[in-house]
């Protein structure tokens, strides 16, 4: 039986790939996205864009009627501009997001997350990311799937200049760093979360970023 699935984030790095693969993928008919602008997803037969208020859950609660969540939500705070905003994107958007999709019936949420998320942690942008974590959890899904990659790889809309600066040190020490901490291409994300979505495994699992590097070496070697 085909699947319906919601995409959130489909403009990011991962959201991206997961979109581009998602429209070729045939066990898929029916793909929702949602955007706050015109003219920022390209149109194409098998998408459903939405265009919604996401301070607004009314305005998207309808849409949320799917089989699956995929959730790549996130910026940072130097985007965002404060931590607040940055609060307001990467936690309760998607929180509120996955509770209407859950109250619709969805069975399966898949998140990215990050490399060292942690809800006690002293870091807040970890601490954030641990508590989103939690919170999907707690929502009673039937599965939930959470990747925590590390830095990502990958041609950004947007400019970050932190993240420019180290990968050029981190593609020269790469075979000296512990393979959870090494760089990853948002491409092998994707596939990793696709995969998960198509096996739909029961409980909750998260994906450590060499677990995810594995998969992405596996379905390299398949092809």
């Amino acid at each position: 039986m085909k699947k319906s699935v919601l995409l959130l984030g489909a403009s990011g790095l991962v959201g991206g790939e997961c979109l581009r693969r998602l429209l070729v993928e045939p066990g898929y008919e029916r793909i929702v996205v949602f955007t706050r602008r015109e003219g920022v997803i390209a149109p194409h037969p098998r998408l459903e864009i939405r265009m919604v208020d996401f301070d607004r859950p009314e305005s998207y609660r309808a849409y949320t009627a799917v089989d699956q969540v995929i959730c790549a939500l996130g910026t940072t705070i130097a985007k965002a501009g404060s931590q607040e905003a940055f609060y307001r994107v990467d936690y309760t958007y998607p929180l509120e997001m996955a509770r209407a999709a859950r109250e619709n019936g969805a069975e399966h949420f898949l998140l990215v997350s990050s490399s060292g998320a942690d809800a006690t942690s002293r870091i807040f942008y970890s601490r954030v990311k641990g508590e989103i974590e939690a919170a999907v959890q707690s929502l009673g899904y039937p599965a939930v799937s959470i990747f925590r990659p590390s830095l990502l790889l990958g041609e950004r809309q947007e400019f970050r200049w932190k993240e420019e600066l180290f990968k050029p040190l981190a593609s020269l020490f790469n075979p000296l760093i512990p393979a959870r901490y090494r760089p990853i291409h948002a491409g092998t994300v994707a596939a990793a979360i696709l995969a998960a979505a198509q096996k739909a495994p029961s409980g909750v699992r998260i994906y450590e970023s060499d677990e995810i590097q594995g998969h992405g070496k596996k379905e390299k070697d398949k092809g």
